[in-house]
């Protein structure tokens, strides 16, 4: 059964963030991933990673103005320097934490996958003019990425949830990373996102997983992104079929918990 991480950006919200990683590890997980957490301090999430024994396996990179509604920077034409002073931070970051974790976990070198967000580039802005932007980025992200031994991924969101968003399908995401070819770029499967745009998971996972680009997995309900095990996805199902197509990442649990975290970890428990 694959390994699961919690997402600590919207799991164990009862607490503060920085007291959410003992709180992970206390509730049975072994591994963890955020979507932000800059304002805290590398110093101060590299200690809680080694007091709570917790690996990181993935963080997002800087998304913009979040507050101004950006959602990413990869995609938006003008916003190309933001965009790789980020990256910059993100693979700081990463090979930080994977340093301070990799030996202890066994890994090639433990680094945490740094998420780069595609964000909204707006009405305004030709399909055209974003993908060459993208690709522009996303090609000199990789480059960036493999002098440093850190793995980038891209995810497909969907548009329900945020609308505008530049990326939303797997086959869009596969082609970029095929086009730009590098071992260090890889795409990031959220079922919940995949479901509500595509559905049909199985399948998607049967055509996807075998590729080698999926570098990571993602699960909530759908649909409303609550406990997985609720709603329309079969979560034993999903995971079995996981495991028969030889995938050997970790799946991050991306949800809003209902109540109290610890009070629906039934589904966790039990795989």
């Amino acid at each position: 059964m694959p390994r699961f991480a919690a997402n600590l950006s919207l799991m164990f919200t009862e607490r503060p963030f920085l007291e959410r990683f003992a709180a992970a590890q206390a509730a049975g997980f072994a591994a963890v991933e955020f979507q932000f957490g800059y304002e805290y301090g590398l110093a101060q999430v590299r200690n809680e990673l080694d007091a709570s024994g917790l690996r990181l396996v993935l963080l997002n990179a800087p998304a913009g103005d979040w507050a101004a509604g950006e959602r990413g920077l990869a995609a938006l034409p003008g916003r190309q320097a933001a965009f790789r002073a980020g990256l910059d931070v993100a693979l700081d970051w990463a090979a930080a934490l994977g340093d301070a974790q990799g030996s202890a976990q066994g890994g090639a070198n433990g680094h945490p996958l740094v998420h780069v967000m595609a964000g909204c580039p707006g009405a305004d802005v030709s399909f055209a003019s974003a993908q060459a932007v993208y690709q522009d980025n996303l090609a000199h992200a990789a480059r960036q990425a493999e002098a440093r031994g850190v793995t980038l991924t891209i995810e497909p969101i969907n548009t329900r949830d945020m609308p505008g968003y530049f990326l939303t399908h797997q086959a869009q995401a596969h082609v970029l990373v095929e086009q730009i070819g590098s071992a260090n770029l890889k795409v990031q499967m959220d079922l919940y996102h995949c479901q509500i745009m595509e559905g049909d998971l199985t399948q998607r996972l049967r055509e996807w997983v075998p590729t080698g680009r999926v570098g990571h997995v993602q699960v909530a309900g759908v649909p409303a992104r609550q406990e997985p095990d609720e709603g329309e996805l079969n979560l034993g199902h999903l995971m079995r079929e996981l495991d028969g197509l030889g995938y050997s990442g970790w799946v991050g649990a991306e949800y809003r918990p209902r109540g109290r975290t610890e009070d629906g970890l039934g589904w966790m428990i039990r795989f």
